[in-house]
């Protein structure tokens, strides 16, 4: 029944937002510093993909209303094989992703505790706890990590939002010039700011993953996913566009701490707090998301027998305990290699194979609707036109940004999603019937 669903429409909403907008935005604008204004029409390339990316995955949930998203939908259209290759891929990246945002996590917090971030291993720990705090959290139930979500989303919108508005009453326009830094031709200049502002939209399918879990999955899901990402494209948008407005190109380029330089320069020292607290809560908040999906992937993937069935079974309040505990041990596993010396280049490493993992999906749900039967909702029902523009440019989108990650990225980066193919013959060898 549906008032069995824990994740209504503003739950969904801050489950997409709330994913997407992590600790990695409060950094962005010093990355972008070094191109110049011409950095926010990366923003504005890198929203309107993420735009139509919303709009496939909206479709597509309508279509196969399950639980796992973008796994879920390449199954759906491409069968076992290529469903089980994205979400390989996807669960890589949530719990490698978790240990970098626990990290994060650690090194705002670090702002009101001192010593945290320089003792190794206090701040290990405490990333670890957060990990598991939030674990517990989420074995309590949906309920409890959708309410949790909705509150932590709200508070780390608040500096967001006051530096968008507020901090443009501060702007001024020569900080802006030269409008192109970067010393290459406008085209190549948009091409790397994009790539670097896709980052940000990571988790805008958030609300397609727990679809077992949201009351009337066919409409909400498609609506929080849109909604989410106009949300957090508004946000980054104005947000990056007042920092880089407020403070230097060459002072930006060197801050560790963009938005609450901004806030220091517009209202005091005591602002730069306030923005520091809301980081702490974005990465909080983030963390929380992504620990959710991080159960729910692999149960899907167990589901339909191309995982172990161990990761199908259900607590007693509903939640994919194995898949958090797993994820769980996997991402502590990652942040105790980070605090070791000589490991951190090799975790840093994989975060970005990580990144590419996420994006691979993309590629695949662009065109995911072409490739599932007729008889299921799929190929547009003979709808010609603009309609079918929306999933093509979303395709080229993804693999124009792909291609940006760099080769070395790409090269290691397939190399690890291979590494799972033993892992499917594997359950197919054995035979392994689907969990009920």
């Amino acid at each position: 029944m549906t008032s069995e669903r824990p994740l209504g429409l503003w739950r969904s909403t801050a489950l997409v937002t709330g994913n997407m907008i992590g600790a990695g935005v409060f950094l962005l604008p010093a990355s972008l510093a070094v191109y110049g204004g011409i950095g926010i029409f990366g923003w504005v390339i890198t929203a309107t993909g993420a735009m139509l990316l919303a709009l496939v995955f909206g479709r597509l949930s309508r279509i196969v209303p399950k639980a796992g998203g973008p796994y879920a939908y390449t199954q759906k259209g491409f069968g076992d094989f290529a469903g089980f290759f994205v979400a390989w891929g996807y669960w890589i990246s949530i719990w490698a992703g978790n240990s970098a945002i626990a990290a994060a996590f650690v090194g705002y917090t670090g702002v009101f505790v001192p010593g945290l971030a320089e003792n190794a291993a206090l701040a290990g720990g405490t990333a670890i706890a957060a990990i598991w705090f939030l674990i517990w959290v989420n074995a309590l139930g949906v309920r409890n990590a959708g309410i949790l979500q909705l509150v932590t989303t709200v508070l780390k919108l608040l500096p967001l939002i006051a530096i968008g508005t507020l901090g443009l009453l501060y702007f001024d326009a020569e900080n802006l010039r030269p409008f192109n830094m970067s010393g290459e031709s406008s085209f190549a200049a948009i091409s790397a700011t994009a790539a670097l502002t896709l980052y940000a939209f990571l988790g805008l399918e958030s609300a397609t993953i727990p679809a077992d879990d949201v009351q009337d999955p066919r409409r909400t899901i498609a609506r929080a996913t849109v909604l989410g990402t106009l949300a957090a494209a508004v946000v980054y948008i104005l947000g990056t566009a007042a920092v880089m407005g407020v403070i230097s190109p060459l002072l930006l380029a060197g801050s560790t701490a963009p938005f609450a330089d901004a806030a220091s320069v517009m209202w005091g020292n005591w602002a730069s707090y306030a923005i520091a607290a809301g980081a702490a809560i974005s990465a909080f908040g983030a963390l929380n998301g992504w620990i959710l999906l991080s159960g729910q992937i692999p149960m899907a993937m167990a589901k339909d027998g191309l995982f172990p069935a161990v990761f199908a079974r259900v607590s007693e309040r509903r939640t994919p305990v194995t898949g958090f505990v797993v994820s769980g041990v996997l991402a502590s596993a990652l942040i105790m290699m980070s605090y070791s010396r000589g490991l951190v280049g090799a975790f840093t490493f994989i975060l970005l194979l990580a990144t590419l993992a996420a994006l691979v999906p993309y590629v695949f749900c662009s065109l995911a609707e072409f490739a599932i039967p007729r008889e299921s909702g799929g190929r547009f029902g003979g709808r010609p036109g603009l309609y079918l523009a929306v999933p093509v440019l979303a395709f080229i989108y993804s693999l124009w940004t792909i291609a940006g990650s760099g080769r070395d990225t790409v090269y290691w980066g397939f190399l690890l999603l291979l590494a799972g193919v033993p892992v499917f013959v594997w359950m197919r060898w054995r035979g392994q019937p689907q969990a009920s």
